[in-house]
């Protein structure tokens, strides 16, 4: 099993920048392997797809395997198909254009969580001027929490889709995803689960989750600036993609992808299992497989936990700061820790942070509809203002959160 220090040795962004990266959750650190791959792809087979010279059929093999790496990657394997685009924001905007251009058959309600990022939450707002109403699922602001019954009392037989984060990106809180998807399912709802803050941390399931669509972004789990979209085949089946009028609506996941994804963002994508499969103790020569992929998570999670343990341990000790989400270091939240202090602005602490060399941030993060509501429940200054953000990953050290904890002791 490779150490820490081994670890980071992929990362050469952590030995170049002058700061301590703790803002992992805006964008993770790329490994050499898969800015190798991408610039190797950009210097060797740089065509066009689907011709049949051997430069571009080598060039379409990449991009092909690339999707079905991916479907491993979310375990989607056989239930449907992935469909590669620039961002999760574009992604769930294309989404949400399918649905209000397909038959509706009686469903024109929309339930969207209070928790959500903007990307998964404002496309289907849009919505409500193309003949849908739209629902908000609201967060207990004591609490912090959806609740599933608040969530049945909303449901109805005219709701269509179900729109909520696995992780706020706020909050840090790994929510029942499977609970709530068998619950909008029993009220003949789709799902489209937000796992853009869940994927750096935790492996993705979605056959487990029974998920209808399930979207994460690439460049968020150490990979190229692009973001994945999976559906099942029954999913697919109801829309009619927006890729040109010639191309059949069964041709997936090509309806879905106008303009084609990035192919060398591809070659970075499928370079990711030489990095995972060193994490998980295996030769990267060997096939990508779920259990490496498991195998992985579970040494990322080892080394996170310890992360998130001692920054939340510090957290609760100063009276003037308030965890925004859980408040226990456990397996049911990732190492995205949001605060606020009583009295100083958010900005305020942050600017001073970043000056001493450590890289957090603070603000709504997109999740602006949930920062405005717990402004107007005096839980944070204001909306823009919003909370500091520290968010980690496994290449982060114990030494790099004590640096970060006596930087803000020294502040307050």
């Amino acid at each position: 099993m490779l150490t820490l220090d081994e670890i980071r040795g992929f990362f050469p962004a952590l030995q170049a920048s002058p700061d301590v990266l703790l803002d992992n959750a805006g964008g993770s650190q790329v490994p050499e392997q898969v800015a190798d791959a991408m610039r190797d792809y950009m210097l060797t087979t740089y065509v066009q797809l689907g011709a049949d010279y051997k430069t571009s059929l080598e060039s379409t093999d990449t991009v092909e395997r690339a999707h079905e790496f991916i479907g491993l990657f979310m375990n989607g394997t056989g239930n449907g198909a992935v469909v590669l685009g620039s961002s999760t924001t574009i992604l769930c905007a294309m989404l949400a254009d399918c649905y209000a251009r397909a038959e509706r058959n009686g469903r024109d309600e929309i339930i969207v969580a209070e928790t959500a990022h903007e990307a998964n939450a404002g496309p289907w707002f849009r919505l409500e001027g193309r003949g849908f109403q739209v629902h908000t699922w609201p967060v207990d602001p004591a609490r912090l929490e959806l609740s599933l019954d608040g969530l049945r009392r909303q449901l109805s037989e005219r709701t269509l889709i179900v729109a909520f984060p696995h992780v706020s990106n706020l909050l840090g809180r790994i929510e029942d995803a499977q609970a709530i998807t068998k619950t909008a399912h029993e009220a003949g709802a789709r799902v489209v689960i937000d796992g853009v803050a869940y994927a750096p941390h935790v492996t993705m399931d979605v056959a487990a989750l029974e998920a209808d669509w399930y979207a994460y972004s690439t460049y968020k789990v150490f990979g190229p600036h692009m973001a994945a979209l999976f559906g099942t085949t029954e999913a697919f089946a109801e829309l009619d993609g927006p890729n040109h009028f010639f191309i059949p609506r069964t041709e997936i996941p090509y309806k879905f992808e106008p303009g084609g994804p990035s192919h060398e963002g591809c070659a970075g994508l499928l370079a990711l299992w030489s990095y995972l499969a060193p994490l998980a103790g295996r030769s990267a020569d060997e096939a990508p497989n779920r259990e490496g992929i498991e195998e992985a998570y579970r040494r990322i999670s080892e080394l996170e936990n310890m992360l998130q343990a001692r920054l939340i341990e510090y957290l609760r000790s100063k009276p003037d700061l308030r965890i925004i989400g859980p408040e226990q270091s456990s397996p049911n939240r990732v190492a995205t820790v949001s605060f606020v202090h009583h009295r100083k602005k958010s900005a305020e602490i942050v600017r001073a942070v970043n000056a001493k060399g450590y890289g957090i941030r603070f603000g709504h993060f997109y999740a602006y509809r949930l920062c405005d509501r717990l402004a107007q429940e005096g839980v944070l200054h204001d909306a823009e203002d919003g909370v500091i953000r520290v968010s980690m990953l496994h290449y982060n050290t114990l030494d790099e959160i004590d640096g970060l904890i006596k930087c803000l002791e020294d502040l307050l």
